[in-house]
C-alpha cells in the first residue's frame, strides 16, 4: 500500500504527516501540483520481463496517457535483484545516480507495474516522500525538485513517460538535502 510521509525540509526527525489513505495522499500531492493515481495490475506479467512485454501489457493505458499528456517517449525499466558482484555494482550505480536532488525540464510520469520505490518531492518548504508500490502512477511536473530511492536491493518494474527522449536528463542541485532524510531501506524497515 502507498505511503506518504511529510517533513519540514529543515527537520527530517519530525514527521508532519504519515498516511496510507489514498484520498489523503492524493489531496496532499495535488497541493504541490503532483498527480497520484492507481491502475489495475496485469496479473500475467512474466517474472523476467522485457520492456516490450511491460509496455504491451499496459498498452491501452500507455496509449491513453501518452495521448492525453502528449508524451512521445515511453520506456519500461526493470531492476531485479541478483546475487552477483556485477548486479550489485550496477544497482549501486543506478541508485546513486538519482539519490541527489534534481529537476527535469520535462514532466515525469512513472507507473509501478511491480515492486516499489520512493519519490522524495521537495516543495513549499517540505519534503514529501511517496513510497510508490505496484499499481501506483505518480506524475511529477517539470522543474519539481525531487530525488528517487529504489533501496539497496532494487526490485521493481516501472513505466516512465516523458515528452521527448531528453526529458529524463537530470539537472542536479549543488546543495542537495537528500542525505538528511530517511532512505527507502529505513522507511520500508520501519513500516514492518
Amino acid at each position: 500500500m502507498t505511503l506518504l510521509t511529510v517533513w519540514a525540509d529543515d527537520d527530517p526527525a519530525t514527521e508532519l504527516t504519515r498516511t496510507e489513505d489514498e484520498h489523503e495522499i492524493r489531496a496532499a500531492l495535488a497541493g504541490i501540483g503532483v498527480r497520484f493515481d492507481r491502475w489495475p495490475l496485469v496479473a500475467d506479467l512474466p517474472a523476467e520481463t522485457t520492456s516490450e512485454q511491460v509496455l504491451d501489457a499496459y498498452r491501452a493505458r500507455v496509449d491513453e496517457i501518452s495521448a492525453r499528456e502528449g508524451y512521445g517517449f515511453v520506456d519500461a525499466v526493470a531492476m531485479t535483484p541478483a546475487d552477483t558482484p556485477q548486479w550489485r555494482d550496477q544497482a549501486a550505480a543506478a541508485r546513486a545516480k538519482f539519490l541527489a536532488e534534481h529537476t527535469h525540464d520535462d514532466d515525469e510520469d512513472r507507473f509501478f507495474a511491480r515492486g516499489s520505490g520512493i519519490f522524495y518531492l521537495h516543495a513549499n518548504g517540505k519534503v514529501h516522500a511517496v513510497l510508490c508500490e505496484a499499481g501506483d502512477l505518480l506524475s511529477v511536473p517539470a522543474k519539481t525538485t525531487h530525488w528517487f530511492d529504489m533501496g539497496t536491493r532494487p526490485d521493481y518494474v516501472s513505466i516512465r513517460f516523458f515528452h521527448d527522449d531528453d526529458g529524463w536528463v537530470a539537472d542536479f542541485l549543488p546543495d542537495s538535502i537528500a542525505d538528511r532524510f530517511p532512505t527507502y531501506d529505513e522507511i520500508t524497515a520501519a513500516r514492518g
